[in-house]
């Protein structure tokens, strides 16, 4: 794996926001886990978005030349993980499009930008319990989940 570069976007795509410098791959300014794999797969789709990304362009990315890898089920899995981290699906993907034989291709819309990532203020009061991001009873922060206010009184336990 190369080391990010200092100059390198941010991307962001729906909910979703990737620093390629800190390899964090946010969901509503929730950081996911995401293993080194399919984060590199993830910034080369993203740095040729809407353009054809080939199975060898991958293989060179995640494997020196000198690797010997059972490619095929390695590019799979890698590409699998990815799409469960995204909630994406092959047979009707929002993000990430198969070109059968050839490579893989990133269909979304896609926001380059510097900055730095957005932070979920509803997961910085209850980093213990992620099941209160997304809970109902919670309003959500502007800045990274919906665009209704922020109101820090009004957060409550259903």
């Amino acid at each position: 794996m190369s080391a990010p570069s200092p100059s390198r976007p941010i991307y962001r795509f729906g909910v979703f926001e990737v620093d390629p410098r800190s390899g964090e791959l946010r969901k509503n300014g929730v950081r996911l886990k995401i293993q080194d794999q399919p984060l590199q797969i993830l910034l080369k789709l993203l740095e040729r978005a809407d353009q054809l990304v080939t199975r060898e362009e991958l293989r060179s990315t995640l494997w020196p030349a000198d690797t010997f890898v059972d490619f095929d089920n390695g590019l799979n899995m890698a590409i699998k993980r990815l799409r469960e981290a995204l909630g994406d699906l092959a047979e009707n993907p929002t993000f990430i499009e198969t070109v059968p034989r050839h490579g893989y291709r990133f269909i979304a819309p896609v926001e380059r930008g510097g900055g730095r990532l957005r932070t979920c203020l509803t997961a910085q009061m209850f980093p213990r319990n992620p099941d209160y991001h997304g809970s109902a009873a919670l309003r959500r922060c502007s800045s990274c989940c919906f665009s209704s206010s922020l109101q820090v009184s009004s957060f409550t336990r259903a």
